[in-house]
């Protein structure tokens, strides 16, 4: 079983949680497209569901294969959020925002009653860290603000380069809200929580990679099928 055909089993099997007449948060990524793509056809079958898309990327992938969408501002509550992950934890702590749509993807899940994340096994670590954070900055700033992340990091013991995310060599990456991403290669983050406070404590950061508390289910795919997998204390 190749990478794509564990994707489409977790977004498969993501999509029994799917129920008639849903609000539901429709992530961004390659994972989540797949589930995009599957949803689309139960769309065409039949059920009524309203879709939320974190990114301009998903909604117009949903467009173009008919999943009706609304607002976050239409919705402001959700029934559930299908998302992937870039890393995932035994508590489910995860790393997000490798396509870049960190930010309107946790608000989406903090507006949803459940969120579940779709992965293949390879993004199931002990340690978060082995993927680099993402860390979404204001424009404005921007110089201060990494020193002021370089600073935090170094208080935590934690060390790596912090790259400022292009598209291409001249070509700097905006996300959908005009903001910086800053990815930081700090390996191994022993202490999820303190970093992910204290990341929000600098004004200059609009949001961080780190979602704390949001994931209630995992499933997850490898070349046996998909897994289910629940937060451990």
């Amino acid at each position: 079983m190749d990478a794509r055909e564990m994707k489409i089993k977790a977004a498969a099997a993501a999509l029994e949680h799917v129920e008639d007449g849903m609000r539901l948060g429709i992530g961004t990524g390659s994972t989540a497209e797949e589930f995009v793509r599957l949803l689309a056809e139960r769309v065409a079958a039949g059920i009524k569901v309203q879709g939320v898309p974190t990114s301009e990327r998903t909604a117009r992938l949903c467009v173009e294969l008919g999943v009706p969408l609304k607002s976050l501002d239409e919705l402001p509550e959700l029934d559930l959020t299908i998302d992937g992950a870039d890393e995932i934890d035994q508590r489910l702590t995860l790393i997000k925002g490798g396509g870049g749509a960190l930010l309107r993807e946790k608000i989406v899940a903090a507006a949803s009653q459940r969120m579940i994340v779709i992965a293949d096994a390879t993004k199931v670590v002990d340690t978060l860290g082995r993927y680099p954070l993402p860390i979404e900055i204001n424009p404005f700033g921007q110089v201060s603000t990494r020193v002021a992340i370089e600073k935090l990091a170094a208080r935590l013991g934690l060390t790596g380069e912090l790259t400022l995310r292009a598209r291409g060599e001249d070509d700097v990456f905006m996300t959908d809200g005009g903001h910086l991403i800053l990815d930081a290669s700090f390996g191994r983050i022993p202490d999820a929580d303190a970093l992910a406070s204290q990341l929000n404590a600098i004004p200059g950061v609009v949001e961080h990679g780190l979602f704390i508390n949001l994931a209630t289910l995992a499933i997850i795919a490898g070349p046996a099928g998909a897994r289910v997998m629940e937060p451990k204390n």
